[in-house]
């Protein structure tokens, strides 16, 4: 009889033992779960901040700084229909700043191209029309600090058509300069200029008046 009970007993212990077991791996489960719930929203609610940031931005932030920003928010790949929203409504915010700054930096072209031009083309009249050696050479000494540097490209369209362009020989900043005063004359009108970040021509681009 007490090995009857003895043995009902740890039977019982065995039975508690495992439904205890069962018991704690759904409670992990389940805590796994909340967690990752958590985590889940976390994310959500840091992208949408942060795309808010970017809507919102009042020139706190860079263009850079809200396309890295936006971008660690696609990079999440969250499926949530704020946030694609908000996406859309970022990457439309970037664009019309990009739209801003390309118009900006056309301007800002334009008038160097106007600035640099009229400045040039007195060069290239005193140059040509230097009554000595020496002051064509002081000339050309002043040209060329326009220029990043004497061996800056120099390009001269001699006939176009279409998009088809045939160009001279190319040469230098320096030689072309040299050239006008050697020839006397200058031929050839601007058409194009580039500038480097410092603001100094890195190339230049010619028509020959006559083409």
């Amino acid at each position: 009889m007490i090995q009857r009970i003895l043995k009902l007993s740890f039977l019982l212990m065995i039975a508690m033992s495992i439904g205890m077991g069962m018991s704690g791996c759904k409670s992990k489960k389940k805590l796994a779960r909340e967690q990752a719930a958590a985590e889940y929203a976390i994310k959500v609610e840091t992208a949408k901040k942060d795309l808010l940031s970017i809507i919102n931005d009042e020139g706190n932030m860079s263009l850079q700084q809200k396309e890295s920003k936006l971008q660690r928010v696609k990079d999440m790949n969250l499926n949530e229909a704020e946030i694609l929203a908000l996406i859309r409504e970022a990457e439309e915010v970037i664009k019309v700043e990009k739209e801003a700054i390309r118009r900006k930096q056309e301007e800002e072209n334009r008038k160097k191209l106007e600035a640099s031009s009229m400045s040039l083309d007195d060069y290239f009249a005193l140059i040509a029309g230097a009554a000595s050696v020496d002051k064509a050479n002081q000339k050309i000494n002043e040209a060329l600090k326009l220029f990043g540097s004497p061996d800056t490209p120099v390009l001269i369209i001699i006939s176009q058509e279409g998009d088809i362009v045939d160009y001279d020989k190319p040469t230098t900043a320096k030689k072309y300069l040299d050239y006008l005063k050697d020839q006397k004359k200058n031929l050839n009108e601007i058409g194009n200029i580039e500038y480097d970040d410092n603001g100094k021509i890195k190339l230049l681009e010619l028509i020959k008046k006559d083409y």
